[in-house]
């Protein structure tokens, strides 16, 4: 196998990642406390602990002879080219984050970044949706980014408003019943 071959594959790699989860142009990456910690956390461990330890096997593995079929090596070189990838991404996010503190929203009758809303539908069920960052949304946890259909219909609505939205399902109706800041963990 070629090292050109080797190369583009590689490249194509870390095209998909660096295109994994982009910004809007000219916004901001606001994030929580929570999430920020978490991914500062992330770029901790990386940098201190697993690319460490991934650089003392592929230097043990160099140290084995015959690069070609060694797949402590092989794997080694592959897992470090992924490490560094999510290094770069976390940097670049971080150095753009704007933390936003859900706890210091001084207008808590409006809905805003940082916010836990619960909302009741048509048939009268109640869902909670807490607007977070683009990297911390989780909806299966009833986290939602702020990019989202659903919480750009929810920003700056009142307590007792009803928002319209487009989800995937077709459009949608729901009325605010609750709104409240507390810190995410």
């Amino acid at each position: 196998m070629s090292k050109a071959f080797v190369k583009e594959e590689s490249r194509a790699d870390e095209d998909e990642e660096e295109s994994g989860s982009p910004l809007p142009i000219g916004t901001r990456n606001y994030m929580t406390p929570a999430g920020h910690g978490r991914m500062q956390a992330e770029f901790i461990h990386l940098v201190k602990v697993e690319r460490p330890e991934v650089v003392g096997i592929v230097s043990w593995a160099a140290g084995n002879g015959d690069r070609s079929e060694n797949g402590d090596y092989i794997y080694g070189k592959k897992r470090l080219r992924e490490i560094d990838r999510r290094l770069r991404f976390l940097t670049k996010r971080l150095d753009n984050a704007v933390v936003v503190d859900p706890t210091a929203q001084e207008n808590t009758d409006c809905v805003y970044f940082g916010a836990t809303v619960t909302v009741m539908d048509q048939n009268g069920d109640e869902f909670t949706y807490s607007i977070v960052g683009l990297d911390e949304a989780d909806p299966g946890l009833g986290r939602i980014s702020w990019i989202s259909p659903l919480a750009r219909a929810l920003i700056k609505a009142r307590l007792g408003d009803s928002v319209r939205f487009q989800s995937p399902g077709g459009p949608r109706e729901l009325e605010i019943v609750a709104i409240e800041y507390r810190p995410l963990d």
